[in-house]
């Protein structure tokens, strides 16, 4: 097996750290870095130091951000009576990118995963249950939570956690619809999305 000077090893193992890559891919990128100027590298370092030092979890609802609060939740023309779910912050980018939906947000930076070690106190949801009163809300009463985890097992369990937690409290609790997406077909759909779409029939 080759192996790599000192230094560029310990550059292979670091890439080897970051989720979905693997040997070959920390090669490609060690050996990227080590082809580009040492002006370039100094640019990409300062940018690792950078969003390590100014980026911090929104005080509200836990979004990544430079400023506290998020530009979502100090947002004026945001509808603060509903509040949408979801795992992870790039998430919460997939939904802003519809267009359609202008509540506020609340990330949990995880879904429950007994395998993974992952439950509720893992989870960013108790500040969660503080915003849903009018006088931690700008004085607007939360009428809806919408559930958006992933539609994975995870997701689910974690859906069917919050609701049962939020419900007692009087406010309503939807999940995002999940089935047949646009433009597949029905030859390639494997029967739980099916099973998903079925059951989330609506009339036309």
């Amino acid at each position: 097996m080759l192996e790599y000077s000192e230094p560029v090893a310990k550059l292979i193992d670091e890439f080897k750290r970051l989720p979905g890559i693997g040997q070959k891919n920390a090669q490609r990128l060690a050996f990227h870095i080590l082809r580009q100027p040492e002006e370039r590298v100094a640019e990409f370092v300062e940018a690792l130091s950078e969003v390590k030092k100014k980026i911090v979890f929104c005080s509200v609802c836990n979004n990544l951000t430079d400023v506290d609060p998020c530009m979502y939740c100090s947002g004026a023309g945001r509808d603060r009576s509903l509040i949408c779910i979801v795992e992870e912050p790039y998430n919460l980018v997939a939904i802003e990118k519809t267009r359609s939906f202008r509540g506020l947000y609340h990330i949990l930076h995880g879904s429950l995963s007994p395998i993974r070690g992952v439950g509720p106190d893992e989870l960013m949801l108790s500040n969660l249950f503080s915003r849903l009163s009018p006088e931690n809300n700008e004085g607007v009463e939360v009428t809806e939570v919408i559930i958006a985890t992933n539609p994975t097992t995870e997701g689910e369990a974690t859906a069917n956690y919050i609701a049962r937690l939020v419900k007692p409290l009087g406010v309503r609790v939807t999940r995002i619809a999940m089935g047949m997406p646009v433009g597949s077909d029905l030859e390639f759909v494997d029967e739980v999305t099916m099973d998903k779409a079925l059951t989330n029939r609506h009339e036309i």
